[in-house]
């Protein structure tokens, strides 16, 4: 039996910080053809303080999901050596629960932690590299959202790796 895009497509737990800058950057939508966007809920209430606007955006589906109480104490370990915050811990535990699942963050300890349990981590950054990919977005709508996440998102990232990042798009993709 042949697999489809559909069957083999990965489930997506989904951290604060990339729905929040996304929506920042008026790129939501680059979130529409995944098809299954887990949230937990802690991460829910942190968007609906920080960004409730985000829940607007009817292209995408996020599905609210409530952690179970009985955590794995490997994972427990983990998440608080790096000393993540709820939502986080709830995301990486949600994400070990689904084999082959992708965890979409830009929290830099959470991705840590996430690698170092053998998952697979992107954040932001990774979404838009990715729509040039997908013929979401071209190169160049892609560099100019990267170098408006200083000037229209709460995304901290070095300004040094931002150039970095630009610069291998161009020699990619051509100017």
């Amino acid at each position: 039996m042949e697999k489809t895009e559909q069957s083999t497509a990965p489930i997506i737990v989904i951290d604060a910080g990339p729905i929040i800058h996304l929506d920042e950057l008026g790129s939501l939508q680059l979130l529409s053809d995944f098809k299954k966007l887990l949230v937990p809920d802690a991460v829910w209430h942190e968007i609906e303080h920080h960004r409730p606007s985000a829940f607007n955006d009817k292209k995408i589906s996020l599905d609210k999901i409530q952690v179970p109480q009985d955590r794995n104490a490997h994972i427990q370990i983990v998440c608080n050596s790096f000393n993540l915050d709820a939502g986080e811990t709830e995301a990486i535990i949600l994400c070990s629960n689904h084999p082959h699942s992708i965890l979409l963050t830009d929290d830099a300890a959470a991705r840590l932690a996430a690698n170092a349990l053998g998952l697979r981590a992107y954040g932001t950054i990774g979404v838009l590299l990715r729509a040039i990919r997908r013929k979401q977005l071209t190169p160049g709508d892609v560099i100019k959202k990267l170098e408006e996440i200083s000037l229209k998102s709460s995304l901290f990232v070095r300004h040094s790796l931002l150039e970095e990042i630009i610069v291998k798009v161009k020699k990619e993709y051509g100017p």
